[in-house]
């Protein structure tokens, strides 16, 4: 039986273990040395997000996903009911629609995560 000291993420263990054949004089068991994990990199800068337009409609986010695609450019007319933003949330594409006839002015990129009630876009 031999005894050995095992550290663990800061955390120290004493444990024993059975030698099972082989030679029985003592062998120097390397030392692992256990890099610290480097410091979190710092969040980049958010861009700001455009106001809102006056008397503007915003077309809001029903569930937490991730913008897959901005369905016009912005500028564009749009009508009520027309999917103008396509959001992945749980494996499905979610076509959101328009709230109002107007100009759409986007607030998110594709790619962006966004959570319940974010402001993806407005329409004027």
């Amino acid at each position: 039986m031999r005894k050995f000291n095992v550290t663990v993420n800061g955390k120290s263990y004493s444990v024993e273990v059975d030698e099972v054949g082989g030679a029985t004089a003592p062998v120097a068991a390397p030392v692992a040395q256990v890099a610290a994990k480097p410091a979190a990199p710092a969040a980049a800068p958010v861009a700001a997000k455009p106001a809102a337009p006056a008397g503007g409609s915003a077309v809001k986010s029903p569930m937490p996903g991730v913008v897959r695609k901005l369905a016009f450019a912005n500028g564009a007319a749009v009508k009520a009911g027309q999917p103008v933003v396509v959001l992945e949330a749980m494996k499905m594409e979610n076509d959101i629609v328009a709230t109002a006839d107007g100009t759409i002015t986007y607030a998110v990129e594709v790619g962006a995560s966004v959570e319940t009630d974010a402001v993806l876009a407005y329409i004027k």
